[in-house]
């Protein structure tokens, strides 16, 4: 068992437990923290590479997927702290070189209701599937580690048909984030890695997350990550922990590590980062699944009150990122996995949420469940 705890020396053998079962449901490895009332609490199942007996390590860096959406969000909302961008300007005052619609804010682009097209391709409600920039199977594989400019990904979108017109629906875009991040780099005239440094990693003393952009590397220690698919009628896995995460950009394209996503989550939550007015925004949901500006509210049902997240999933890889509203209880957790064409492992990855939720904040009951991130 590759299992730390705090000083207060306590056994969590539920948490254990739980992390093993998790592993064995179909992950590679897995590690959770769990700050709360009884103290921090570290553990890892699984294994750090495929077929071998080593367990993952728990100081690990790993890709967080969709969780960078949070990072991105909060650093929107710091710069409008600091005058320099208004929540409810249209985005075509930063970004004119696009000719966006008039109508869509940068509060759209946080909370999902701009209507722009994903560039990582869309499934409409009759079943649908329209594709956007390759990120499945051996085409993808054999260009992991292809660079695409974010201006690249906004274009693929906007030469699509919008979803709906700006502000009359909701629908998960990773084209929002990035047009996001651009804003952010326009008003600043640095890049998002370096805002990042300067508004969140620095003052919160955090070293081991990267807003890596291009670069196909990941910085030690890390556990592996893998992909399985089909050439020439046979079947292969490829260690793809190394890649260019461009393809996402800032819709998922960040590293961290437990201790950071903890680090910074608890801030957020605990009101160190966001000034109350803007933390208030940020929380207050949509109504179709609950998304706030970057963050999802999640009711765990009748006197638990609610907890605010921003999971992900990228290729091979994923993160869970939970917090209380005060920030004072945290869940983060990275899973390694085998990633493939079929996404076989979403429902393992939505179990494994809700799991973990029931295991940390309901007492081990069962909550209602939650969409995947």
């Amino acid at each position: 068992m590759s299992i730390t705890v705090s000083d207060q020396g306590q056994d969590r053998p539920e948490l254990q437990h739980a992390i093993e079962e998790i592993a064995e449901s179909g992950f590679v490895g897995v590690q959770l923290r769990v700050n709360d009332e009884q103290g921090e609490w570290v553990g890892s199942a699984g294994a750090r590479e495929l077929g071998q007996s080593a367990k993952p390590l728990t100081d690990a860096h790993f890709r967080t997927g969709s969780t960078t959406k949070n990072f991105v969000a909060t650093t929107v909302l710091m710069l409008v702290a600091e005058g320099r961008i208004g929540l409810d300007a249209p985005v075509d005052d930063y970004l004119p070189e696009f000719g966006l619609d008039r109508r869509i804010t940068v509060r759209m682009l946080l909370q999902h209701t701009s209507g722009i097209f994903n560039h990582t391709g869309e499934l409409y409600e009759d079943g649908t599937i329209v594709l956007g920039v390759p990120w499945q199977g051996k085409e993808w594989v054999d260009n992991r580690f292809r660079t695409y400019l974010p201006e690249e990904l906004v274009r693929l979108s906007l030469s699509k048909p919008a979803r709906f017109a700006p502000g009359t629906g909701w629908s998960y875009a990773n084209t929002n984030y990035v047009l996001a991040r651009l804003v952010i780099e326009k008003v600043t005239g640095r890049s998002f890695a370096e805002e990042l440094r300067r508004l969140i990693l620095g003052p919160l003393g955090m070293t081991g997350t990267v807003a890596p952009g291009t670069s196909s590397q990941i910085p030690e220690p890390h556990n592996h990550s893998y992909y399985r698919y089909e050439d020439a009628g046979q079947e292969k896995t490829v260690d793809i922990t190394r890649h260019n995460p461009s393809w996402v950009s800032a819709g998922g394209d960040m590293i961290s590590t437990t201790q950071d996503l903890h680090t910074y989550f608890s801030a957020l939550m605990g009101g160190k980062l966001l000034p109350a007015g803007l933390l208030a925004e940020m929380r207050t949901p949509e109504t179709t699944v609950g998304y706030g500006l970057g963050v999802f509210a999640q009711d765990l049902g009748p006197g638990r009150g609610t907890v605010f997240h921003h999971n992900g999933a990228t290729i091979g890889s994923a993160a869970l990122m939970y917090s209380t509203p005060d920030g004072s209880k945290t869940l983060t957790a990275g899973l390694t996995y085998v990633g493939d064409v079929d996404l076989s492992i979403a429902s393992a990855f939505q179990t494994a949420q809700q799991r973990f939720v029931d295991e940390v904040f309901c007492d081990g009951h069962t909550g209602p469940a939650h969409p995947m991130d």
